[in-house]
């Protein structure tokens, strides 16, 4: 049985942060709400309290009975977690004078202590809270203070349960992945077994029992995702994987013949369905962002249905859903306000009456891309950008037609071509090209023209929550713009996007 560690939600922003970090030191974890408690068996070595908005002092602030674990489970309590567990214990929780939000130092260690080991004093530790704890009960020890926070580290005597005032997953803790380290390995007995060749051993184990001989339908995108999905299914059950690649007519220029050559050279079972036409015809006229997203979704499972109803006696689906998404729906503030339909297949009729299966269900998207290298997965598609779940459908602003996709999958093929010969292409997180409802005046040769404008979008990022618009050389972006302009007709103008998210969103619709 695979040990793991329960992080419980209390609200932060970094939360999933402390789950990534936990994972990098190959141990297993998994978030869930305080409020929605999972079953701890014997396969649970600790649980780390996370951080909250909220202040413990709040009458609506979010309340755990955590004598659950004191004693039972090694338990770390970060930030509202620490002041949680000095208020409830008979200490003092106050504001703080001055907002202690920011770097800080540690002036004093307890060197001795299993938690601190190997963290060297003055260690830059990040701190986020407008309260501080005044006063601890007379069974805590202070093991660690800055020049301004007494209580910056405490233990409750006798007992493996810490709380600290910092945040140790954040990389401005400087030392805050050793103190993780000291607390999953020498407090709670972790044996950092949890690598990808493990996950991967142990999903396709556990594939093979669920599913045994059953057949199993899955949309393939040419995105990581569900590419990793359909290998790990593959390993498992082999020719009863039926994948299905649609073509909406929104794909970048040759994906669709070039990213099912490449399905068929890694042994997938798959059919390439042709609806360009059926997808065109159906968003004829229409201009509204969301409109588009909700024929595409409406269009894709008539598609998907369609193919599906094909294979005989199926009784699985198959999608490459990732953790973030599965987080997202239980998280401690309910299920997110707006899932997009086209992130994965959910919005399935019933009337497909299949069981769900979903491989990477556990994983954030750097392990998954981890696990696709372990299964030996080209790195055209592990390496490949994020691309909208609508395509091009979203790049093109306004009504969508034959020729303005053509248009502009020719732009973005000269654009992405470029960023790859330039070596641009992998430190970029994500680039593409948009197609604006703008015409511009310009000049070719001794003619006036009055044609089409493309917008070049490029992004650095670690996980699309925010970016930075990427700075890619003058010489480059002129060299796009001359290649553009000269070589895709309609085209007379190129200009480039150096807004940041927030305020901007990565896609323009």
């Amino acid at each position: 049985m695979q040990e793991k560690i329960i992080i419980l939600d209390f609200g932060s922003q970094y939360t999933q942060l402390i789950a990534r970090r936990v994972r990098e030191l190959n141990v297993y974890c998994e978030i869930h709400p305080f409020n929605n408690l999972p079953e701890f068996d014997n396969t649970v070595k600790g649980v780390i309290f996370s951080g909250s908005p909220f202040s413990v002092r709040q009458e609506n602030a979010p309340q755990i009975d955590f004598k659950l674990f004191h004693n039972k489970y090694p338990l770390l309590a970060v930030c509202y977690g620490a002041q949680y567990l000095a208020q409830h214990s008979g200490g003092e929780v106050i504001p703080s004078t001055i907002r202690e939000y920011g770097r800080a130092n540690l002036q004093y260690i307890n060197e001795t202590h299993p938690l601190l080991k190997n963290i060297p004093r003055d260690s830059q530790v990040w701190m986020s809270h407008g309260d501080t704890i005044a006063d601890i009960p007379a069974e805590f020890e202070v093991i660690a203070s800055t020049d301004t926070v007494r209580v910056a580290a405490f233990q409750v005597n006798g007992s493996k349960t810490y709380g600290i005032q910092f945040h140790p997953e954040v990389t401005h803790s400087t030392d805050g992945k050793q103190l993780l380290e000291n607390f999953l390995v020498d407090i709670c007995g972790c044996s950092q077994d949890w690598t990808p060749d493990s996950f991967i051993e142990t999903t396709i184990s556990s594939l093979k029992e669920k599913i045994g001989n059953d057949k199993v339908v899955l949309g393939l995108s040419g995105g990581v995702d569900s590419s990793v999905a359909a290998v790990l299914l593959h390993n498992a059950i082999g020719k009863n994987l039926h994948c299905i690649f649609v073509d909406n007519g929104l794909l970048r220029k040759d994906e669709y013949t070039q990213v099912l050559d490449s399905y068929q050279h890694m042994g997938l079972n798959v059919r390439g369905i042709d609806a360009k036409d059926r997808f065109l015809s159906q968003l004829a006229g229409v201009k509204d962002p969301e409109q588009k997203r909700k024929i595409i979704g409406r269009v894709f499972i008539e598609v998907f249905d369609d193919a599906a109803h094909e294979v005989q006696d199926v009784s699985w689906l198959g999608q490459g859903t990732i953790y973030p998404d599965v987080i997202e729906s239980v998280s401690v503030n309910g299920p997110s306000a707006t899932i997009k339909s086209h992130h994965n297949v959910g919005g399935l009729p019933d009337f497909m009456k299949l069981k769900v299966v979903e491989p990477l269900n556990t994983l954030f998207k750097d392990e998954v891309r981890k696990v696709g290298k372990a299964l030996g997965i080209d790195d055209v598609i592990l390496g490949r950008h994020p691309f909208p779940g609508p395509g091009l459908a979203i790049r093109i602003l306004g009504d969508i037609t034959a020729e303005k996709v053509a248009i502009l999958q020719e732009a973005d093929a000269i654009y992405i071509h470029n960023l790859k010969a330039s070596g641009w292409y992998d430190k970029v997180w994500q680039a593409g090209a948009i197609f604006l409802p703008v015409q511009s005046v310009g000049v070719m040769g001794d003619e006036r023209t009055y044609e089409n404008v493309i917008c070049l979008r490029a992004v650095g990022s670690v996980d699309g929550m925010t970016a930075d618009w990427s700075h890619l050389p003058y010489e480059l972006l002129a060299k796009i713009s001359n290649d553009i302009i000269n070589n895709v007709k309609g085209i007379n103008r190129v200009v480039y996007d150096i807004s940041s998210k927030p305020p901007a969103t990565i896609e323009w619709e």
